[in-house]
């Protein structure tokens, strides 16, 4: 046999179709990350998380990855900009990033700060976003596109920003809000920046298809957009209306879709350019999506085109519409959230146990055995890859059989066992040949996942990945050690919750999806990582404390201006017990004196010792002020059955 290559671990999960260019593996069989797409400055995520460890930090640990998102905005502005200079286009790009994608502080100002030099903006889709747009952006020039449901203390709020210097666009969702625009207006005695976001009739696709049309929960529909210009004619306001926002859908994996509403939002630009709006900027929303099983489809977790593509049909568009009807075209705007978040975020866990069912060669069959079992022992040996389905269809009935004859008492338990046993070694035996085979009967199509083994993960599906259980979301994940070895295990991932959803048994596959993913078998007294990918967006602020399991450790990782090494740039220690606790009003005090309390009254009633007590109590506060993730060696793989 072949020894087994880094290169064949690399084409297995599909790291260079989702993980390009930022992510690779190196000649020791770890991941490898090149945050600013230079294989010069490769950071070992292994060795990484090596080192945090050492630093005292715990497993499930955030890496956030901040060159990541430096080169995802410079990247986006970069192919805006050549776009614009091929076609000759004469206006700029100003894009926006919408605060809801990751709130997180330290995410937000980073952002900030590699927007500047593009004049890269923000977007406030609530009241709290734009307290937080209105706080951390101080590029001049730089957008606030204020969209969301909206009372006159909103509004209000951003009219002030103006006097403040800064550029707020408030954006008509719903025609109640013109009403009010126009009060606060007239109140403040500021002349607003305003604009609508259209319902298209052109449909998204995928998971957010319903976020355009008829029944979209945002936006004013054509009949509503012409009351609007007539409504700010009326009040001498119509020259504030300056943009036109449009939103098909987040995560828009097909090209055709993108460009069949740019067409038709390019329509109704123009048409309020005639109509007497001096209208200067257009929001395409956002919907640049991730390619996250790297298949270059149009596949729900994939995409059929790329970012300068995307780009260049956005110019492209406007471009024409404008100049078929001589209006001057718009500045340009996105709101790519996810194509600027998703990269620069890793949650890296370990495994803390596996079991499954690790089938040893049955017993040679003896005399006197019961016929099923003299059956079930003949199927098991004369399996062979002409026969796959039908040995499968023979061990299933003579077990159905076995558990009738148990239930009747005609079969005892050992009986019972020794049935189970073969069966499941028939079920291996099948299993082996079944992936040598082109095509798997749909009777067998499912057998992969009934002999996987679950990887018991130090992590919480609900708190760090909860669009995976929400909405079927799939993620790379994948080790990020050992990857110079086979993995000769099938296995689906528990977290630590008491919930039969707190799992992961859906992965990223080139011809569909798969429902176990190829993993190592874990080796006694050793940490086996495990880390999911392209995690950046909307996972951190969705997530929630499902037995409460609170935040994770997080670390902003930077390289080193140098390039050699990097630095840890910020640490957001994860939630204690106690802060958990306190989010469902527990107080920490009256925690420890209730349990004193009891105490005390077991030492009286001479239940529990001094020394008992004492360890008791130390355990428990000590629990309080601990992370709420767990901290041990990995259990060794479970006896054959």
């Amino acid at each position: 046999m072949q020894e087994w290559t880094t290169e064949e671990s690399a084409g297995l999960y599909q790291i260079g179709g989702w993980g390009e260019p930022y992510f690779s593996i190196n000649a020791a069989g770890h991941v490898a990350v090149s945050p600013t797409n230079d294989s010069e400055s490769q950071i070992d995520l292994y060795h990484l998380v090596q080192d945090l460890e050492k630093r005292g930090l715990s497993m499930p640990m955030l890496i956030r990855f901040s060159d990541i998102l430096a080169d995802r905005i410079a990247r986006l502005n970069h192919c805006f900009s050549q776009a614009i200079k091929e076609y000759e286009y004469a206006n700029v790009y100003k894009g926006v990033y919408p605060v809801k994608v990751n709130q997180q502080r330290h995410v937000v100002e980073e952002l900030v700060e590699y927007g500047r030099p593009f004049q890269f903006g923000l977007e406030a889709g609530s009241k709290p976003e734009l307290l937080i747009a209105l706080s951390t952006l101080k590029t001049p020039g730089a957008l606030i596109i204020c969209n969301g449901y909206k009372d006159s203390e909103y509004i209000e709020t951003a009219l002030l920003a103006q006097r403040l210097g800064q550029t707020p666009i408030i954006v008509l969702e719903r025609f109640h809000e013109l009403h009010l625009v126009i009060e606060a207006a007239r109140k403040l005695n500021i002349r607003p920046i305003l604009g609508v976001r259209a319902k298209l009739t052109a449909r998204g696709i995928g998971r957010w298809g319903d976020s355009t049309g008829d029944r979209a929960k945002f936006g004013l529909n054509a009949g509503e957009i012409v009351e609007v210009v007539e409504t700010l004619r009326r009040n001498d306001l119509l020259s504030s209306l300056q943009l036109l926002h449009f939103h098909i859908g987040s995560q828009i994996s097909a090209i055709n879709v993108i460009k069949s509403a740019l067409k038709e939002a390019s329509r109704v630009f123009v048409e309020l350019a005639q109509m007497g709006a001096p209208m200067q900027y257009v929001d395409v929303g956002g919907g640049l999506a991730i390619d996250y099983d790297g298949s270059k489809t149009n596949f729900r977790a994939s995409k059929n085109y790329n970012m300068q593509e995307y780009a260049y049909d956005v110019v492209a568009a406007f471009q024409e519409a404008c100049k078929a009807k001589d209006v001057p075209v718009p500045i340009l705007v996105s709101e790519s959230g996810r194509a600027i978040a998703s990269h620069q975020s890793v949650l890296v866990f370990d495994v803390m146990g596996v079991s499954g069912m690790k089938v040893g060669t049955p017993e040679a069959l003896r005399k006197g055995e019961h016929v099923i079992i003299q059956n079930l022992y003949e199927t098991y040996t004369n399996i062979s890859p002409d026969n796959v389905q039908e040995a499968y269809n023979d061990a299933s009935q003579f077990k159905e059989e076995a558990l009738s004859l148990f239930a009747l008492g005609y079969l005892s338990l050992q009986e019972r066992a020794r049935v189970e046993k073969l069966y499941w070694a028939s079920c291996e035996r099948i299993l082996r040949l079944v992936r040598e085979l082109d095509y798997i009967p749909d009777e067998l199509a499912d057998l992969e996942q009934t002999m996987a083994s679950t990887y018991y993960c130090n992590f919480s599906v609900f708190q760090s990945c909860p669009d995976s259980w929400a909405i079927d979301q799939l993620f790379p994940i994948m080790p990020i050690h050992r990857l110079e070895e086979e993995p000769t295990a099938r296995g689906t991932l528990a977290d630590l919750t008491c919930d039969s959803d707190g799992k992961i048994d859906q992965f990223i596959d080139l011809r569909d999806v798969k429902s176990v993913l190829e993993l190592h078998p874990v080796n006694e007294g050793e940490t086996y990582y495990l880390a999911i990918f392209l995690s950046g967006a909307y996972q951190e602020i969705l997530g929630d404390m499902h037995n409460l399991f609170g935040d994770t450790n997080t670390v902003h990782i930077h390289l080193n201006p140098s390039g050699a090494g990097y630095q840890v740039e910020h640490v957001v220690k994860g939630d204690t017990m106690t802060e958990v606790l306190k989010y469902v009003q527990y107080d920490h005090e009256a925690l420890l004196e209730s349990i004193r309390r009891e105490a005390e009254k077991a030492l009286r009633d001479k239940r529990i010792t001094l020394s008992e007590s004492r360890l008791l109590l130390r355990h428990y506060e000590r629990s309080l002020s601990g992370y709420t993730y767990l901290s041990q060696q990995p259990e060794t793989e479970p006896a054959l059955i």
